[in-house]
């Protein structure tokens, strides 16, 4: 039991840090808009990769769908639908305020109302309980965080030089992005809820011969299918109105398609690894191997975004505001996991 907590351990940091670094492929399109190779992200980790997944591990996948009830379908697809909003939010946020940034604040805020929202709709005595007084806890220190965090980001923008500031960034205030994160991880974790919901999904899965691990494939195309919806009708309307269609055919798009593939593959590799490290965790694969996969994300994006040059030209004391608000940040998720634990 203790080899396989470690390792699930191990797996769940691979998986968050995996997971953090899906945007770094966009740092290197050249050709391309941010909608063309959205759209192709989008595709393939929201509806191609999904569906592959639950066709090849969940054994009579259309006979999981055909004998649950309807109404038990509307619940993943109706929070599906809202957290795809907030995946599109987090495409303009990550292109407003860089990696570093959009994902601490993401990561931090989706960890605590991922954690909330559940416990308020399906058990809202356990929050005078040890669960949810270390959630309440968590709250304070989240919040420092991401004030440090703020902090550091305005500074940012005030240290840099005129020529650091790309056009996506410049059409947009440092505010205005913060703005659109708060809302991403704040409204994100609906996902959460969908799976949360979708329990007669999941068992019908295992009745008709699906593992512990591979039962929550069947929810995942409901789930992530319905998300994709959001972000194809707002990368649609930006190709009409900025008229970017014609990039896809135009030259280097293969090499462009294969970065937005790539985002793809990088964000789900992400939570399958953390769904097979969770399992191998055992009962603290959702508190403490939670907190260890936000942990690895916010510590893969912040130092993949240092290294793509998002901090430079800062003032060390703008870099020692980003390094506390960090540390800050995932002392927040471990608190708030902790409740987890009891």
């Amino acid at each position: 039991m203790v080899e396989h907590f470690w390792l699930g351990i191990a797996v769940v940091l691979l998986g968050g840090a995996v997971n953090g670094s899906f945007p770094l492929p966009m740092k290197y399109a050249r050709r391309w808009r941010w909608e063309n190779t959205w759209l192709v992200f989008a595709l393939t980790a929201l509806l191609i990769l999904p569906w592959a997944l639950a066709v090849g591990f969940v054994p009579d996948l259309a006979r999981v769908y055909q004998e649950v009830p309807g109404r038990i379908l509307l619940d993943p697809l109706f929070f599906g639908f809202l957290w795809g909003i907030a995946q599109t939010t987090f495409g303009i946020g990550l292109k407003a305020l860089g990696m570093a940034l959009a994902f601490s604040v993401v990561s931090g805020l989706g960890a605590l109302f991922g954690s909330l929202l559940p416990l308020l709709l399906q058990n809202p005595s356990d929050l005078f309980r040890p669960r949810g007084l270390f959630l309440i806890a968590s709250i304070p220190i989240l919040f420092a965080g991401l004030y440090l965090y703020a902090r550091a980001g305005r500074e940012r923008e005030k240290e840099r030089p005129a020529a650091a500031v790309t056009a996506a960034t410049a059409s947009m205030s440092f505010a205005a992005g913060l703005a659109i994160c708060i809302f991403t991880g704040v409204v994100g974790p609906s996902w959460n809820l969908g799976f949360a919901l979708s329990g007669d999904v999941i068992r019908r899965s295992l009745d008709l011969g699906a593992t512990p691990v591979t039962s929550v494939y069947a929810v995942w195309p409901l789930i992530l299918c319905a998300g994709f919806i959001p972000n194809l009708l707002y990368c649609v309307y930006l190709l009409v109105r900025k008229r970017t269609w014609p990039l896809f055919v135009a030259q280097g798009c293969a090499r462009e398609t294969v970065l937005g593939v790539s985002m793809g593959l990088l964000w789900l590799s992400g939570i399958v690894l953390y769904g097979l490290g969770a399992t191998l965790v055992g009962r603290y694969g959702t508190s403490v191997g939670f907190a260890a996969f936000v942990s690895a994300q916010i510590l893969a994006s912040n130092t993949l975004g240092i290294l793509a040059g998002e901090w430079k030209a800062t003032s060390p004391r703008t870099r020692r505001l980003l390094t506390a608000g960090v540390a800050v940040i995932v002392v927040a998720v471990i608190v708030l996991s902790c409740g987890g634990l009891f």
